[in-house]
């Protein structure tokens, strides 16, 4: 009974590989989206990073192995591509440019995504106890380019409001490295979760002045469940207890604090939308989507044994994860099939997890509500 019982849970994931799936938008294609603007992290850098980094510094990213299944670095922190290209693609729309690149085409959407951003920015934080890296372009800096450039682009705000209505924006997912930088530092769990309020406050924030320039579809994604990630579990592997695990393996209290993001990040969602009853707010579920792709591995097409470990990384066990030996770095390797994992360097997943997730999300039941639809023909890749 049991296993007939997950057959038919199954059944609805893979249809989501083999066929067009309609949301409940505004109709046409693609909801007549012609342009995506995004602002967030890593998730959704394709080239920020790379592109303002100095000599020496992140060099991992513009070197192979990273872009090895593109057969190129373009600066993503995957093997290949990320959730926003395959979303762009589905809306038949092209690859966005990082806003940093030179010489590049703005026409369809810009992304200002920088990995290692922040959402709080860490000038307007009085109690840094973590240094930030290098580049940690925040949430707020990021809206402050996109302001810049819809001003330079298209003057007036009319003109903006236009361009806007007829545009998706993507408020992250951005507040992962708020909570990442101090639980790295090894701070507790109970002492990281009084960062929950400011980081939302902050998303929440950043969507109103987006909103109010125009914007008529936000997507605001959540955090992942973090307690499942290579990079948390390798670094608790030497004091957890059996007791802290779940039965995928995953870290109990990492879990629960993701969670607790998410629940308030949901419920600030739904607020906003209420107070904007002329534009679609939507909360996309990075955490559920995860952890439905985690379950079902194998029957999506991952090594059910290698969904907790990195392709790209060192000190195998588990995990194939070492603070000191990270993807990029001498003594790191990478496997040699990435599609069959879902962590890419431990931290970032890998292309064919992405596109996974992708599909859960954007075509799925884990976009709330659901404000997308497709062209047919871009329904497939």
């Amino acid at each position: 009974m049991a296993s007939s019982a997950a057959f038919f849970l199954v059944l609805p994931l893979l249809a989501l590989f083999l066929c067009t799936c309609h949301g409940q938008g505004s109709g046409g294609d693609g909801n007549g989206i012609t342009a995506i603007y995004s602002l967030g992290d890593s998730i959704t850098d394709t080239g920020n990073l790379a592109k303002e980094a100095p000599p020496g510094m992140f060099e991992t990213i513009k070197h192979l192995p990273y872009g090895v299944t593109l057969g190129n670095p373009t600066g993503r922190c995957s093997d290949g591509l990320l959730m926003i290209d395959f979303l762009a693609q589905d809306l038949g729309l092209p690859f966005l440019n990082p806003y940093l690149g030179k010489n590049k085409s703005f026409d369809h959407g810009v992304n200002f995504a920088v990995a290692g951003a922040t959402a709080v920015d860490p000038a307007d934080q009085f109690n840094i106890t973590v240094p930030m890296p290098f580049a940690s372009n925040s949430l707020k800096v990021q809206l402050r380019w996109f302001k810049d450039f819809l001003k330079s682009n298209f003057g007036t705000d009319q003109e903006i409001r236009k361009r806007l209505q007829s545009s998706l924006v993507l408020v992250g997912e951005i507040g992962g490295n708020d909570y990442n930088y101090e639980f790295f530092a090894d701070k507790p769990v109970a002492e990281v979760e009084k960062l929950i309020p400011g980081v939302i406050k902050t998303i929440i924030d950043a969507a109103k002045e987006v909103l109010d320039m125009g914007a008529k579809r936000v997507i605001i994604p959540g955090n992942f469940p973090i307690g499942c990630v290579p990079g948390y579990l390798a670094m608790n592997a030497g004091t957890a207890e059996p007791a802290d695990y779940d039965a995928y393996g995953c870290l109990r209290d990492l879990n629960r604090f993701a969670a607790r993001h998410n629940s308030r990040l949901q419920h600030a969602v739904k607020e906003l939308q209420a107070s904007r009853p002329g534009a679609t707010v939507a909360y996309a579920d990075y955490f559920n989507s995860f952890l439905a792709l985690l379950h079902n591995a194998s029957s999506l097409g991952f090594d059910a044994a290698s969904t907790r470990k990195a392709c790209c990384g060192a000190g195998g066990g588990d995990y194939n994860f070492d603070w000191r030996r990270m993807c990029g770095f001498a003594g790191a390797t990478a496997c040699d099939e990435p599609s069959a994992y879902l962590s890419w360097d431990g931290i970032h997943m890998t292309q064919a997890a992405y596109r996974a997730m992708s599909r859960l999300i954007y075509h799925g039941k884990y976009l709330e509500p659901q404000i997308l639809s497709f062209p047919e023909k871009y329904g497939q890749t």
